[in-house]
């Protein structure tokens, strides 16, 4: 059981090490990126399982025992996370083996590509803020490289702008671990639970309040989102697509972790989350509309529908925590589907400017549908994923009493679909191109791995729907966890 908790952070850096050494045989390299994600992928499986049934497992490193040594912990919420995050790095993967200039010529996208799996397991599965902090570092190493690739000069000077935020957040982190630690000489989460609760209030608000902004400038919330929209559109398409679904969804994880394990119900800032959620909702959506470009609507519905996660957690009860984790499940499935089709338009046409772009529903009808699906379900339209978890939020907040952001959310899920039709009007509806404006048709084996890969994830999309009862009632045994935390902190520091 406890290679199920460590082999998901080893198994990535150990594939990395080999394929640098390997680099020369881009196959081998291929081949050991997506042997070594389909092993996390099935492992996360079995752990999410053990977990649901046998419950919350720790594992301490070395044997040394918390809160003095170094924890790894799966609950319900960190096993999910960690599942749906293996399954879109694999895909992921298989879509950039497909796209020509992606990988190709890039000895270092494979074990980078590695590393930041790695980082994205271990910031799901550490048991304390110190390693947190190790495992943002790791993905951002990676991220850095990865999000400049191919050397454009509007990539590297968008990526510049992710890496000086990113430091930012980091050096704030760095500082907020010493605050932590100077006020309670402990950064365990699970030990903190208990030493922050005696803590003078006023401290206790000013921590969770740093924290907040620490983890929203990685979640990307309003109003530290600033740096998202440029950054993301620049990078090669599967880049774009990790650092979409998955990325900004760790910054949100470490804020229901954090504010739900480490600070008491009575100085948990609820409004200010709900204030935030529906502020992040509005801005990212209205930034979504007045945009010309596929990737750069995308990027801005990114920070838009962070806000309903934000939402689910400034709730902080049963029905939002899981509503928020259904919610999460979801859109990192949809959003990364609608980069990888975004990437797919712009691999057929050339271009993802909307002004540029015409009749794909004619051209590309598989395409139109692989974008259709996804968009549908991002709007929030029934009875796809979007709207389930949607449905969930709003009943959440109405039994909380939340009246505004209820209305809030119902409205900024108009202004999404209305954007979407925007993508659908330009881009896929209308007349053909001339002849002679009519890109060649794309063809061959590794496009059918582009389109494959994406299928699958649209196919995906629709089995979340199909099956939202039992993800519902997962993700509500998820937030039992996280409104009383005193399993996982038995877990970790014993009885």
């Amino acid at each position: 059981m406890s290679f199920l908790v460590t082999g998901p952070i080893l198994l990535p850096l150990l594939a990395a090490a080999a394929s640098i050494g390997l680099g020369r045989w881009r196959n081998v390299q291929r081949l050991i990126g997506v042997l070594t994600l389909s092993a996390v992928t099935a492992m996360s499986i079995v752990l999410l399982a053990r977990v649901d049934t046998d419950g919350i497992t720790a594992v301490d490193a070395g044997r040394w025992a918390a809160p003095v040594g170094i924890t790894f912990v799966a609950d319900r919420l960190a096993a999910i996370m960690l599942l749906i995050a293996a399954a879109m790095l694999l895909a992921v993967l298989v879509y950039a083996i497909g796209q020509p200039g992606a990988e190709d010529h890039h000895v270092a996208f494979h074990p980078l590509y590695l590393i930041l799996a790695a980082g994205v397991s271990a910031a799901f599965l550490t048991g304390d803020l110190f390693n947190l902090f190790v495992a943002f570092e790791v993905m951002l190493m990676a991220s850095y490289v990865l999000i400049t690739l191919g050397g454009r000069a509007d990539q590297v000077r968008s990526g510049m702008t992710y890496v000086v935020i990113s430091l930012i957040a980091s050096t704030l982190f760095l500082v907020s671990l010493a605050f932590v630690y100077a006020a309670t000489g402990t950064v365990n989460m699970a030990d903190l639970s208990g030493k922050i609760a005696e803590l003078p209030d006023g401290v206790r608000s000013a921590l969770a309040v740093l924290l907040i902004v620490v983890f929203g400038i990685k979640a990307a919330i309003f109003p530290l989102f600033f740096w998202l929209p440029d950054s993301y559109p620049t990078a090669p398409t599967p880049v774009t697509a990790v650092f979409a679904g998955l990325l900004t969804k760790v910054g949100v994880y470490a804020l229901m972790r954090t504010q739900t394990l480490l600070f008491p119900s009575d100085t948990r800032p609820g409004t200010l989350l709900l204030v935030v959620a529906g502020l992040t909702m509005t801005v990212g959506v209205l930034g979504a509309i007045t945009q010309d470009d596929i990737k750069r609507i995308l990027s801005f519905h990114i920070v838009s529908q962070i806000g309903y996660m934000i939402m689910g957690l400034g709730l902080f009860d049963l029905a939002g925590l899981a509503a928020a984790t259904l919610y999460i499940v979801h859109h990192i499935v949809v959003k990364t589907t609608l980069f990888l089709v975004a990437g797919l338009v712009e691999h057929r046409a050339h271009t993802s400017q909307l002004a540029k772009l015409t009749g794909l529903a004619r051209l590309e009808p598989v395409l139109a549908v692989l974008f259709l699906l996804p968009a549908l379900s991002l709007a929030g339209i029934p009875p796809f994923s979007g709207f389930v978890a949607k449905l969930a939020l709003v009943e959440a907040g109405l039994d909380a009493g939340q009246y505004v952001i209820v209305a809030v959310s119902l409205a900024v899920s108009l202004l999404t679909l209305f954007s979407m039709t925007k993508i659908w009007a330009n881009a896929f509806w209308g007349s053909a191109p001339e002849p002679e404006e009519t890109p060649a048709r794309v063809g061959g084996g590794r496009t059918l791995l582009m389109a494959g890969s994406t299928t699958i994830l649209v196919v995906l999309s629709l089995v979340i729907t199909v099956a939202a009862g039992p993800l519902y009632r997962l993700a509500e045994r998820a937030a039992v966890d996280l409104v009383d935390p005193a399993g996982y902190i038995r877990a970790v520091l014993g009885s």
